[in-house]
């Protein structure tokens, strides 16, 4: 595992614990309940143009949730390949992704969402303990086991909800 810093390990533990404890059902009612700020910070973000950038170190909000739709679905795969085959995924890196692909921030929430849903849904019969010696890496909390990726969505979707706001903010 990479050298963490204390908050990285903070965080990871956090990540741990709760997984841990949490049946399948309470974590997807947390990651469903904390993707309402995901939700928002999109429905606002609707009164910008969300292909500008607030300055050229910063994303905009397309691309924000153009990331956010692709890790997600990533890690989603990652999630039930470790559940139905024992397999890891390959390490995801949280890094801007320029894309060609313009969408409506609605439109983004809505694919990433029923993304998620299908994932939640093929989640229905596990029973929360398959293969959680599989794990993968993530470039800052380390190796996680799927059911602390599935937990991990609800993190990902607060901070990118708020730099989402952020973004807002400074473009209106």
């Amino acid at each position: 595992m990479p050298h963490l810093s204390e908050e990285q390990l903070r965080v990871r533990g956090y990540i741990q614990s709760q997984a841990a404890k949490l049946s399948v059902p309470q974590i997807i009612e947390k990651v469903r309940t904390d993707s309402a700020a995901l939700r928002d910070a999109a429905s606002a973000a609707a009164a910008i143009d969300s292909t500008r950038r607030p300055g050229s170190e910063h994303w905009s909000v397309n691309e924000v949730l153009a990331h956010l739709t692709d890790t997600c679905a990533r890690v989603n795969g990652g999630i039930l390949g470790a559940i139905r085959h024992g397999e890891p995924a390959s390490a995801l890196e949280d890094r801007l992704q320029e894309t060609n692909m313009v969408r409506s921030p609605i439109e983004w929430w809505e694919l990433l969402s029923s993304g998620r849903e299908e994932l939640f849904a093929q989640l229905g019969d596990v029973t929360g303990t398959e293969n959680l010696d599989v794990t993968w890496n993530h470039a800052f909390f380390g190796d996680l086991n799927w059911r602390e990726w599935l937990l991990f969505l609800r993190l990902h979707d607060g901070d990118h909800a708020r730099q989402i706001q952020g973004i807002v903010a400074a473009l209106a």
